[in-house]
């Protein structure tokens, strides 16, 4: 699929089959994540893949829009190492970028994927912590979860003319 049918067709897809996702497709998605823009080039993330099932039930209990998240065959963590930052709190906007080129990789490899959001929810960043054992100085940022769909992702035009300003407001 091409770079713009990707972006065009992309949408959050909370709806999964249950076929697997091969070693191969995760790899390629990281290998995206990692060629994300950083500030200076920190590249201050780290990525954990959460393949098992009893883990992944265990997030609708203190995260409320993620329920659909049982039925994803894998989720990816985005997380953000407070010790790798040498643009102090720059991680946000790294960490973004990083999701963003998951998400959009899933989307060219014909996978279903949503964006949920951990940071900046103390709650939902303290219980990832638990449940995944993640050091102190680590902020779990997003979950990206991966499945099959047979959901169709169709092009939408959000283009907004009114909202484009050249030069001044």
């Amino acid at each position: 699929m091409e770079a713009l049918d990707s972006l065009y067709t992309r949408r959050s897809v909370r709806k999964y089959t249950s076929q697997k996702i091969s070693d191969n497709i995760i790899k390629q998605l990281l290998k995206a994540a990692f060629l994300a823009p950083s500030a200076g080039n920190q590249q201050p993330w780290h990525f954990l893949i959460i393949e098992d099932k009893k883990i992944l039930g265990k997030i609708p209990k203190f995260h409320p829009h993620a329920e659909f998240i049982k039925n994803a065959e894998k989720a990816i963590l985005v997380c953000a190492d407070k010790k790798l930052e040498t643009f102090k709190d720059y991680f946000p906007l790294d960490c973004s970028a990083s999701t963003e080129n998951i998400l959009i990789a899933a989307r060219a490899l014909g996978l279903g994927a949503c964006w949920i959001g951990i940071y900046p929810k103390e709650e939902r960043i303290e219980n990832l912590r638990d449940i995944l054992n993640i050091p102190k100085n680590v902020v779990p940022f997003s979950l990206v979860a991966l499945g099959y769909t047979e959901i169709e992702q169709k092009e939408l035009n959000r283009y907004k003319k009114e909202r484009i300003h050249y030069n001044r407001w």
